[in-house]
């Protein structure tokens, strides 16, 4: 890896992980306490030591997340648009060895479902592929930003790494965030689980979300996929490049999800067992010391657990989801091709509901291009 500031960042994470051990109370309180935070802040909040101080992680967690974000929280929907890939992602239920139909849209289609999409009255919108491909290479994700732009404010992708120019190409026709997960920090780990195929360049993947911000892109989401590895290391070693990103590239945007594995036909086995009492801990944990950035949870997660969490730190969450090919215009009835399964499959009235219920309000939109382009003029 080139990047020696990001490498000397995530060095920090490893260095800080001795201190989840010797953390005491009296620490924990001085970190809830105090008016700044760092990694080794973080530490002290994932300790065992912290366990019986959560109520107050959550109550301070919700004052913060209410002061930056209000009462509100922003909702997208995920389009997948092929779930062609030449990866050999021992997790992943789009592995190239998974025995599952392949498809990707065509330009009707993907015209259809976000028609669909639309009419649920979304209007952020992230596409997703697998790793490139001649199927599914960066000329038809281009195309796919270029038709989802017409008719949605907020366009994201979450695809393959690619080139700084391919960035700026993607920015040019509409795309205003990218969402790239490292999936472990773990080298070693990463290695395991990455058979075979593009997505075993660990730098490359480590590397994209600077790169992606470099050629302009408004935002970026980075996030571990919690059960892969050692979840205290990965979850140090993502604030550590959260930090990282928010600093350089501090006129940009930076997002961070906390996925957990799940089920997938391949039949891939979590190493390490994550608990929503443990999941809980380290997004309130991260809100305290990132009290601007927004948290990401989606609907790989249980609706108790997403209802508990909606504005106690998390800020932004996807919604009526589908992990298949399409899935929104046929009201997902189509094939079984999913990435994974989802545990919240509530409608987007009921999931509404439930936020109004909870005193949040839910923002469909909250981004347009006359905003970029007013700030310019």
């Amino acid at each position: 890896m080139n990047n020696n500031d990001l490498a000397l960042c995530l060095e920090h994470a490893a260095a800080a992980r001795e201190k989840v051990a010797t953390a005491t109370p009296q620490q924990v309180a001085a970190v809830l306490a105090a008016p700044r935070a760092d990694v080794g802040s973080l530490a002290v909040l994932l300790s065992s030591a912290a366990d019986g101080m959560l109520e107050a992680m959550a109550g301070r967690a919700q004052r913060l997340t209410r002061s930056h974000f209000g009462r509100t929280v922003a909702l997208y929907a995920p389009l997948y648009l092929s779930n062609y890939c030449p990866g050999g992602c021992s997790y992943c239920g789009f592995a190239a060895d998974r025995q599952q139909s392949r498809r990707r849209l065509e330009h009707a289609e993907i015209e259809t479902e976000l028609q669909a999409i639309h009419h649920l009255g979304l209007r952020d919108v992230l596409l997703l592929t697998g790793e490139r491909c001649p199927e599914a290479d960066f000329d038809y994700l281009a195309l796919g930003v270029e038709i989802a732009a017409r008719r949605f404010p907020a366009v994201g992708v979450e695809a393959f790494p690619m080139t700084e120019a391919e960035y700026a190409r993607l920015v040019e026709l509409g795309c205003i965030s990218l969402t790239l997960y490292q999936e472990t920090y773990d080298r070693a780990r990463y290695d395991e689980v990455h058979r075979w195929g593009p997505k075993r360049d660990y730098a490359a993947r480590l590397e994209a979300p600077e790169c992606a911000l470099r050629a302009g892109m408004r935002s970026v989401g980075i996030g571990a996929l919690f059960g892969l590895a050692d979840p205290v290391s990965e979850a140090l070693a993502l604030f550590q490049h959260a930090l990282y990103l928010k600093r350089k590239y501090w006129k940009s945007g930076v997002m961070i999800s906390f996925p957990r594995l799940c089920s997938e036909q391949g039949g891939f086995s979590a190493e390490y067992e994550i608990g929503d009492q443990w999941l809980a801990k380290v997004i309130w944990a991260f809100r305290l010391c990132l009290p601007d950035v927004p948290l990401v949870l989606s609907t790989r997660e249980r609706p108790a657990f997403r209802d508990g969490m909606a504005g106690v730190g998390v800020s932004r969450m996807s919604v009526a989801s589908r992990t298949s090919v399409g899935g929104y215009a046929d009201g997902g009835a189509g094939g079984d091709d999913r990435q994974f399964s989802i545990n919240d499959d509530r409608g987007i009235d009921e999931f509404c509901a439930m936020l109004h219920a909870r005193g949040l309000q839910p923002v469909f939109k909250n981004w347009d291009a006359a905003l970029r382009d007013g700030a310019a003029a």
